[in-house]
């Protein structure tokens, strides 16, 4: 792909909004377990974040039907924190508070990583990178592998107690999402070939990882629980996605790419919506935005 065909390096994930049927219980489940704090919570919709960062949206739809379990929609939102003690904290508070949600953890090479499913059955990621100059890569893709990690050893040796009495002020930020999808080769030709990421890891055709900048992957959509899945239902469950590019000229090279490629797209010229093929909603914005 020629440079203008991708996203801007500097390209970023914003908050995941959720619509959710219980909101004080999932309020409860991202502020207590996963350390989160409210930033603002009010006619219906409530903001979840770290500092000053959103970074889960959670809107009250009491009427919407739970998604069926082979749909496509969301895999799981990874929140990427600044240090190893930051980890180590949210790691504790929602092991401690809500231990059956956790799910598994795994050293990727490039990152340890920590997973739960919240009360809803959304996929939850909590993760720390290692240094960039620590990455391997062949042949233009990130080396990433799935080894075991103790959390409780994680835990006793990065815990500290300034991390977990300073959780929600700590710095913390949406790092990737990942996604349920129908078919890989369908997922390629939309995130790479139409909104400009570029792949940096792939599994035949159950998972490709995708990202802007040389990062290990800002979205990767995976087959494995929704192959052969069609366009979503109005349903619980992810209810948007946001990316965040530099400027308003990155803005406005994506919608020409877009436009150029068929895919109809919504812009009030500081946020550009549209959707992927199975209807998971996506809206780009100039950082700060949205």
């Amino acid at each position: 792909m020629h440079t203008q065909d991708l996203l801007a390096a500097d390209t970023g994930m914003g908050a995941v909004t959720l619509r959710v049927a219980d909101l004080d219980t999932m309020v409860t489940y991202y502020r207590d377990g996963v350390g989160l704090s409210v930033l603002t919570n009010a006619g219906g919709t409530a903001v979840l974040g770290r500092g000053t960062t959103p970074i889960v949206v959670l809107e009250h739809a009491p009427a919407m039907r739970h998604a069926a379990p082979h749909e496509a929609g969301l895999f799981h939102t990874a929140i990427l924190f600044d240090t190893q003690a930051d980890l180590a904290a949210a790691l504790y508070s929602v092991a401690t508070k809500y231990p059956r949600t956790f799910t598994g953890s795994a050293d990727h090479l490039v990152s340890n990583a920590f997973y739960f499913t919240d009360p809803e059955g959304n996929g939850v990621e909590l993760y720390w990178d290692r240094d960039r100059t620590e990455w391997s890569w062949t042949h233009g893709m990130v080396d990433m592998a799935t080894i075991y990690v103790d959390p409780n050893a994680f835990v006793q040796e990065h815990l500290t107690q300034d991390a977990l009495s300073l959780a929600g002020s700590r710095p913390g930020r949406v790092g990737h999402v990942h996604l349920s999808v129908g078919d890989v080769a369908t997922a390629k030709a939309f995130y790479v070939d139409r909104l400009g990421f570029a792949t940096t890891a792939a599994m035949g055709d159950q998972a490709l990882f995708v990202s802007a900048g040389g990062y290990h992957h800002h979205m990767a959509m995976n087959t494995w629980n929704s192959r052969g899945a069609g366009r979503r239902q109005q349903a619980l469950g992810l209810g948007l996605v946001r990316i965040e590019v530099p400027g308003a000229d990155d803005l406005g090279a994506l919608v020409s790419r877009m436009h150029d490629t068929g895919v109809q797209t919504a812009d009030d010229g500081r946020t550009v919506a549209f959707e992927d093929p199975w209807a998971n909603r996506i809206e780009v914005t100039t950082f700060g935005r949205g």
